[in-house]
């Protein structure tokens, strides 16, 4: 790639999004300069259609350039030929920048959202799209791979719903689903014409916000499938986005009037645990699998991914819930005998496996 298109593709992503920037240095060569081009042609996309004079004819020129790149004839924008390259390069498939388009057309069009599925919808064309595209740049071909990347990308979008809940009402756009607003007693034009925030919005935003802690919790899984070298700016990405929404959160959920920042003491931390979590996440995949443990009850093997602890607290102090060993089928007959305590149901582990497994035939 020509240095003078990547340096101005760099410029374009300078000015926009600062945690892109930031977390994209973390990339390998390799990757970075793809990323940085498919950033930069993602945000003059969308400069066009929200600041141009006539959104359709916007979208047909979008169209119509990216009919250019994928025939390998890019037009003399410096962003398209250097997308026109990335695509060649890396078989980059068109359907995502398609749907990618068909979120900006849904802006331009004013949509509104009834439900958090359709919030979903948009999320994945704008947002998603992009995280499936990043993954892919890296390398990553499994779909599980490519679904966790496009719940990131859908967690950092609703992130920035709740973060810009303000900033988009002045465009006059309405992105928290109408169902939520109305069982707060709100609608979308109490939201475009609110000044400050209030009580019922403060907990849609809080809805959101938990919302895309989930899909962040759900992604994470993702990034260990990702080669080893890029899994420090993914970290990095995931963290800080995150992390808007704690500010959202600590200024007391108001996106109204004011605009959720990271401080950098906070993201310099975050980047020293993304460098943490890559290296614990490599170390993780690199070692050898745990031998599966039996139930101290009734000597069956757990689950690999079976959770070792009472969800109860009304264990016995002598029987605390971090040395529960039983496994699943064992916990549902204690909670339904009416015990006090497991120590009250059966002995307490540890035991032998036969003494263990007469016990609980005895006592069940």
């Amino acid at each position: 790639m020509m240095a003078p298109e990547l340096q101005a593709c760099l410029e374009l992503m300078r000015g926009g999004s600062k945690t892109f920037f930031a977390a994209s240095r973390w990339l390998p060569p390799r990757v970075r300069s793809a990323a940085v081009v498919l950033y930069a042609f993602c945000r003059v996309a969308d400069d066009l259609v929200d600041e141009g004079e006539d959104c359709r004819l916007a979208l047909t020129l979008l169209q119509q350039r990216l009919d250019a790149i994928y025939a390998q004839t890019p037009r003399h924008f410096v962003e398209d030929q250097a997308l026109a390259l990335v695509v060649k390069n890396h078989d980059l498939p068109r359907a995502w920048l398609d749907a990618l388009l068909e979120g900006f057309a849904w802006d331009a069009a004013g949509r509104r959202y009834d439900t958090l599925h359709d919030v979903h919808a948009y999320a994945a064309r704008v947002a998603g799209s992009v995280g499936t595209m990043m993954a892919w740049l890296m390398g990553a071909r499994s779909q599980a791979t490519l679904a966790r990347a496009a719940e990131l990308g859908l967690a950092m979008q609703l992130t920035n719903i709740a973060r810009d809940v303000g900033e988009d009402a002045a465009r006059g756009r309405v992105y928290l689903p109408e169902q939520w607003l109305a069982q707060e007693g709100l609608c979308a034009t109490d939201v475009l014409a609110s000044t400050h925030t209030s009580a019922p919005l403060q907990r849609v935003t809080a809805r959101l916000l938990d919302e895309a802690n989930r899909l962040y919790a759900c992604a994470s899984s993702g990034i260990a499938a990702l080669p080893p070298d890029c899994r420090q700016a993914i970290w990095a990405a995931r963290w800080v986005y995150a992390e808007i929404g704690a500010e959202v959160r600590r200024h007391g959920l108001d996106s109204v009037s004011r605009r959720a920042v990271v401080p950098r003491a906070r993201k310099a931390w975050l980047l020293t645990r993304a460098w943490i979590d890559a290296q614990s996440t490599s170390s993780a995949a690199l070692s050898p699998p745990r031998r599966r443990r039996r139930c101290s009850f009734c000597w069956t093997r757990f689950h690999p991914i079976c959770p070792m602890r009472c969800p109860r607290a009304c264990v016995s102090s002598a029987t605390p819930s971090s040395v529960w060993r039983g496994c699943s089928s064992c916990l549902s007959a204690w909670l339904t005998s009416g015990a006090a305590c497991a120590k009250a149901a059966w002995p307490a582990p540890p035991m032998s496996g036969a003494a263990a497994h007469t016990a609980f035939r005895e006592n069940s």
